[in-house]
């Protein structure tokens, strides 16, 4: 006897294991399934995971190619906030994750469907992503995420189980060995972990890399590019040698990562925080992520101003950790972005960079709204800057310097009850013509003596009713 309906469900849909046995026990469940699988660039036979996904019983099947909104909307703010986070990693899997669930909310819409599904852990990040996009867009959606549900983490307690049932319900099994180590990839980069990595004294194997050479192994002469930026985002990139260019979103990013691909760049190991609390390593590959962090680094100093600088640096710092933790479409996340865009209206320019063995060189940039002067910072050229003001300069801000000091030593040489007579020596010192009468049992005594361009100071102990 077959179970009631409960509903439709659109389930975020990759073709391997772990989510063609949710779709079948969604199945078993009682659910209609629609199975969504989202192009962002990975490497993946999206025709075969469409026959698998119909074979096992989903209702509808929808592949939708995302790539080219996934570079202009995601990767570029991306790219504008200079975004990284724990200063190493450059956010591939966190960017791609709102994107990916924007689409599977905007199905599940157009089908009537009230349920979402994902095959995210209970103990990652990515479930977050998911869930709080969903809950952003769609309030009134409701979530099944299998590995939080005890029926099923019970039941599936490791790869052997989801194997076994598998085998029993005729879901196609992996046919070559899987790696000892688990991956996501877009076009933006590829994670690894789990595992043999698990162990953060582990080297990754050699043959773990996918997205870049060893840059031991890469060409021996660099690949030099112009990056051309408006707004704060890449518009061109030509290579200088060969005289080639593209000027498209997805084509820009497509070619940084295969010239940054061939030379070894954007690899790192680490270990960082996720958002649920534990730490975790990582090994990320993001070779056209990397080369546009650096050249927008460089536009951006050479255009904006310092102060303006400053207070973008922290708010790319705050979009990390929204970003990071899943808040792409929350309130401070929008206003954060808001200013960042903001802030990126000048970013105009070419930057001349060389790819090579794993490191990217800056050579040169130029652009119409620089704010530097070569005139005014040359040593060889006075112009309308007069050194001498300089005096003045670090006269005044050498004030901050001495009075901490003073301060501190004030207040732990004398008692509370003796401020009051500092005070008054600092106001009448010149009524007195610099001989100070002591009228009270005090411990310490605080002169200070000024003139035009000094300002002393005299800590000790009061031994005499008068002292000088």
């Amino acid at each position: 006897m077959e179970k009631m309906c409960k509903g439709t469900v659109v389930l975020a849909y990759s073709g391997g294991l772990d989510t063609s046995c949710i779709l079948v026990w969604l199945k078993e469940q009682g659910y209609d399934v629609i199975a969504y699988l989202a192009n962002i660039g990975q490497e993946e036979h999206f025709e075969a995971a469409r026959k698998k996904a119909e074979a096992l019983g989903a209702i509808k099947v929808f592949i939708e190619d995302l790539r080219a909104e996934f570079v202009e909307e995601f990767i570029w703010t991306s790219v504008q906030a200079s975004a990284i986070y724990e200063d190493r990693y450059l956010l591939g899997t966190s960017v791609a994750r709102p994107c990916i669930a924007r689409r599977q909310v905007q199905i599940a819409r157009q089908e009537g469907a009230q349920y979402v599904s994902h095959g995210a852990t209970g103990k990652g990040n990515d479930q977050v992503r998911f869930e709080l996009t969903c809950y952003a867009l769609y309030p009134e959606v409701k979530i099944i995420s299998p590995w939080r549900i005890p029926e099923f983490y019970n039941r599936f307690r490791g790869r052997k189980d989801l194997m076994e049932y598998a085998e029993k319900h005729g879901i196609p099994v992996p046919v070559t060995p899987k790696a000892p180590w688990s991956m996501d990839a877009n076009l933006m980069h590829i994670s690894y972990e789990s595992g043999i990595l698990e162990n953060p004294k582990n080297h990754a194997p050699s043959d773990l890399y996918l997205m870049t050479k060893n840059p031991e192994d890469s060409p021996a002469t660099p690949d030099m590019l112009e990056i051309e930026f408006s707004k704060g985002v890449p518009v061109k990139v030509s290579h200088l040698k060969e005289g080639t260019s593209k000027d498209t979103p997805l084509e820009i990013f497509t070619y940084l990562n295969e010239i940054g691909g061939k030379h070894g760049v954007g690899r790192i190991d680490i270990v960082e925080n996720r958002f649920v609390g534990m730490k975790s390593r990582g090994i990320y590959e993001t070779p056209g992520g990397t080369i546009l962090h650096h050249a927008h680094l460089d536009i951006e100093a050479f255009t904006m101003d310092r102060e303006v600088r400053r207070i973008k640096q922290g708010l790319g710092i705050k979009f990390s950790e929204l970003l990071y933790n899943g808040f792409w479409y929350s309130p401070e996340c929008e206003f954060v972005r808001h200013c960042i865009a903001k802030s990126q209206e000048n970013v105009e320019g070419k930057v001349q960079l060389s790819v090579f063995k794993g490191q990217i060189y800056i050579l040169g940039r130029e652009s119409p709204k620089s704010l530097y002067n070569e005139e005014l910072v040359s040593m060889d050229v006075q112009g309308d800057y007069d050194p001498s003001d300089a005096s003045g300069f670090i006269k005044i801000n050498a004030v901050s310097h001495f009075i901490p000091k003073c301060v501190t030593k004030v207040t732990r040489l004398c008692p509370p009850a003796s401020l009051t007579f500092i005070i008054n020596i600092r106001h009448h010192y010149k009524a007195h013509g610099g001989r100070i009468a002591q009228t009270s049992p005090f411990t310490h005594y605080f002169i200070a003596v000024t003139d035009s361009n000094t300002i002393t100071s005299t800590y000790g102990e009061c031994k005499e009713k008068n002292m000088t």
